[in-house]
């Protein structure tokens, strides 16, 4: 099986290769045969290899930040959406980069019509490396070992990927550990679906055992335990979790990038507000922004700023989540919610220090109170500023359930880093184009908090 793998990661390696050597070519034609010859004391040789390298490498860089390149792993149009927005990135560094060495600003006209041939070859690629890959490995076969709570929904989620994943049988724990063994062996791979934790562990400790590939949904403890610190100093292993939030000088870093980047940001975006605020204005009459107060680090309150996507007494009946067809947003609201407009006022929050460019994404109290009485974990959220944007927002959807939406956010506290900060803000700027993640809560979807209420009350029982 690891030669097996070994050689996945061989033909993994040679398709990401190859779009990366025909981008880079098609950057040394337009530079060769136009850029070159503008620039008042041209390169010798080793200098267009190298600034060509250059253009590979953060080509590589980008392609890598948003998933490019994970060739079998994301669906086709995530592939294109993350390839395209890398060489997009990629092709205005490697413009001021040319404009910097010329000391002025070149016809921008061949680097756009590169582009455009690019994004061809990313179309062409993604068909052909998919064609390649699923010729050579097929779905994995998996077995779903599940307790108390039917995995329906997981089977539904991961159905949706059949080219990865294939299904092919489930078994209850009440079939007996001897029998569902010798199922496991017959498998590529298996699924281990909320278990209680003295169960679940010899399941773990079999496939380790037997080198069988296991894929499992993480409680709460298991994600606390990413980010501890590993102690060596007597010879028995310890972990200490600090459980304290972020660090002083974690702060401190992330305070200085919420400073310097909503600046910007403000700077750059007042015209697109500007416009945002006439149409809202223009509308309906009614005000242009919205104010509502939100829980912080600490549970400390705050007044977030939003342009108002929703008839003017859209909240007459009480405080409710928005659905995907929910009739009280009005067009021009449906509009920025689609494009994620509706929360650039926002940036004037992290300006002030209200919140954070990235944290988990801040609740009213009152739906914040309905959440703990079925999640009593939920405020764990707080142990960090509330942000604009977060990685429930990048990995998960509007729809997500408040306890995976939890999951994912202990993910990032527990595992805080500045590049993890500023890699999740690169991200972010992907999921514009992906309308999936600003769905609403389906009208027909079973409530997503009872739901949570029965994940939390199968891990207390384990």
């Amino acid at each position: 099986m690891s030669r097996r793998e070994d050689y996945k990661r061989f033909i993994v390696f040679c398709l990401a290769s190859l779009v990366i050597i025909a981008q880079a070519a098609a950057f040394a034609y337009v530079w060769y045969d136009y850029y070159r010859g503008l620039i008042e004391e041209p390169f010798w040789r080793k200098g267009n290899w190298a600034l060509i390298a250059i253009y590979a490498l953060i080509n590589t860089l980008f392609s890598k930040l948003y998933g490019g390149l994970k060739v079998g792993y994301l669906k086709k149009i995530d592939v294109f959406y993350s390839l395209t927005l890398a060489t997009i990135c990629t092709n205005v560094v490697a413009y001021f980069q040319i404009t910097l060495i010329n000391r002025w600003f070149l016809n921008v006209g061949p680097m756009i019509e590169m582009t455009f041939v690019q994004i061809l070859m990313i179309i062409l690629w993604i068909f052909g490396s998919r064609f390649i890959y699923s010729r050579l490995y097929r779905a994995r076969k998996l077995l779903v070992i599940y307790g108390d709570r039917d995995p329906g929904d997981l089977i539904h989620k991961m159905n949706s990927r059949s080219d990865k994943y294939n299904i092919s049988g489930k078994v209850h724990i009440s079939f007996g550990e001897e029998r569902i063994h010798k199922m496991m062996n017959e498998y590529e791979g298996v699924i281990i679906w909320d278990l209680p934790s003295s169960i679940r562990n010899r399941y773990l400790k079999y496939c380790f055992d037997h080198s069988i590939r296991c894929y499992m949904s993480p409680k709460i403890s298991d994600i606390i335990l990413t980010g501890t610190t590993r102690i060596h100093l007597f010879d028995t292993p310890l972990l200490m979790s600090r459980n304290h939030g972020l660090s002083v000088e974690e702060r401190a870093g992330k305070r200085i990038l919420d400073i310097i980047v909503s600046g910007l940001g403000i700077l750059i975006t007042s015209p697109i507000m500007l416009i945002i605020a006439i149409c809202v204005k223009a509308y309906d009459r009614g005000p242009v922004f919205y104010y509502q107060d939100r829980l912080t680090y600490k549970g400390k309150e705050f007044k977030i700023c939003k342009f108002r996507s929703m008839c003017v007494d859209s909240e007459k009946q009480g405080a409710r989540l928005a659905s995907k067809n929910d009739s009280r947003i009005t067009p021009v609201g449906r509009v920025l919610r689609n494009l994620h407009l509706d929360e650039l006022p926002q940036l004037f929050n992290v300006f002030k220090g209200d919140m954070s460019l990235v944290g988990p994404r801040p609740e009213r109290r009152v739906i914040m109170d309905e959440y703990e009485k079925e999640i009593p974990e939920f405020h764990y959220r707080l142990k960090v500023k509330a942000g604009l944007t977060g990685y429930a927002q990048v990995y998960g959807k509007y729809n997500t359930t408040p306890y995976d939406k939890l999951k994912l956010d202990l993910f990032y506290i527990e595992n805080y880093s500045l590049l993890l900060d500023i890699k999740l803000l690169f991200m972010t700027v992907k999921i514009f184009f992906q309308k999936e993640v600003s769905e609403g809560v389906e009208d027909t979807q079973v409530n997503a908090l009872k739901d949570s209420g029965e994940k939390v009350s199968e891990e207390k029982r384990s």
